[in-house]
């Protein structure tokens, strides 16, 4: 056996941590993710210069008194 294959090693005791912090990482973005996207879509509309979306004004009511 060589010496230089053992460096390739990844044992249960090196890829469990890594695979830890990459689940801790992921559920940190699923616990924001709603806060995150649009936080995202804010930048966007920022650089592409359009307005932020406003909800249309309530139409008038057009109803008329018998006589």
């Amino acid at each position: 056996m060589q010496l230089e294959g053992l460096a390739f090693y990844a044992g249960p005791d090196q890829v469990m941590t890594v695979t830890s912090g990459l689940a801790s990482l992921l559920g940190i973005l699923l616990m924001f993710w709603n806060k995150i996207v649009a936080l995202f879509f804010k930048l966007v509309r920022r650089i592409k210069g359009t307005a932020e979306p406003v909800n249309p004004p309530a139409p008038k009511s057009t109803t008329t008194k018998a006589p």
